[in-house]
């Protein structure tokens, strides 16, 4: 392909719509986007959308007021709009992508005789807990926490609604901190008098 050298008269030409110039713009500049694009994007139809983005946004800027100040510089500032849109592809793509509902979670690299000492610590404590509580405050949260089951599925098998489930779980998360906490305090005091 043969290199292309623009003056103010393409740009002018282009920013006015002429056909001959449109033509020559995306023909010229489609076929080194998609050489550009393919490398970096999975599927043609990617490249493609990416590609008219590109257009889109060029088109728009020589038409605004202004336009840009560096003819000769033509080719650089489609390229710079074509890396602009990349980046913003990738980036709403990665934001939007999530872990299908199936899948396995990663293994935590970082877990350690440590921290697998004070997860089984704190589920024991859990566990105590949850015995000190009234059976019906241990089921709610059992299986609204432990279980996370689907909150409408609790509501018809305890007969309530949703707002009164709210309610439940939130007397039963109150009962349960004073159970901690009591708990603690009197660790506390046992740890104190064995000085």
């Amino acid at each position: 392909m043969e290199r292309q050298a623009f003056d103010q008269g393409y740009i002018d030409r282009l920013t006015e719509g002429d056909p001959e110039t449109e033509r020559h713009f995306t023909r010229y500049f489609g076929e080194l986007l998609l050489i550009k694009l393919r490398t970096r994007l999975r599927s043609s139809q990617m490249a493609e959308d990416v590609r008219q983005e590109v257009f889109l946004r060029v088109l728009n800027t020589l038409r605004k007021k202004g336009g840009i100040e560096h003819p000769e510089r033509f080719g650089a500032f489609v390229n710079s709009v074509c890396e602009n849109v990349l980046f913003e592809f990738f980036r709403s793509n990665t934001r939007l992508q999530q872990m299908p509902e199936n899948a396995v979670e990663p293994a935590d690299e970082a877990a350690s005789a440590e921290s697998e000492f004070i997860t089984q610590e704190r589920k024991m404590l859990v566990r105590q807990v949850l015995s000190q509580l009234s059976a019906g405050d241990r089921e709610i949260l059992r299986r609204v926490f432990l279980e996370e089951q689907d909150k409408d599925q609790i509501c018809r098998e305890f007969h309530i609604d949703r707002d009164y489930l709210r309610v439940r779980v939130h007397r039963a998360l109150a009962r349960f901190r004073r159970v901690l906490l009591k708990n603690e305090e009197g660790g506390r005091q046992v740890k104190a008098a064995g000085r």
